[in-house]
């Protein structure tokens, strides 16, 4: 063998090193690829859950608010009717005072003039 032909052997020894060191490369590369994927398909998957979940309590609340603006207006009615009701009472204890003090005077000082 002369050094050209074994120039060119350790050329296609070398190229064939770097050829196979490309293909591992490669074949890693696809793997993390593979694998980045189906990380990929479980946080859209995951993802997608939370939305549902996120607009099922997005729902809840809007319910929720509706539900306590009823609440309120109740509340607010009832305050209302309770204010009413003193003021009737007010009203109702003012006029026994009055109605009872006429009939004091009628019977105790009416007849004292007599």
């Amino acid at each position: 063998m002369n050094s050209d032909q074994f120039a060119q052997q350790r050329v296609l020894l070398d190229s064939r090193a770097a050829i196979e060191r490309s293909n591992q490369s490669v074949a890693k590369s696809q793997a993390i690829s593979i694998q980045t994927e189906q990380i990929g398909t479980e946080v859209i998957s995951e993802l997608g859950e939370q939305r549902e979940s996120l607009l099922r309590t997005k729902s809840r609340i809007i319910e929720t608010d509706q539900e306590l603006n009823k609440s309120n207006k109740i509340l607010i009615t009832m305050k209302k009717r309770i204010l009413t009701n003193k003021l009737v009472l007010i009203l109702i204890i003012l006029l026994e005072i009055a109605i009872l003090g006429c009939t004091v005077y009628i019977k105790f000082f009416k007849k004292a003039k007599k």
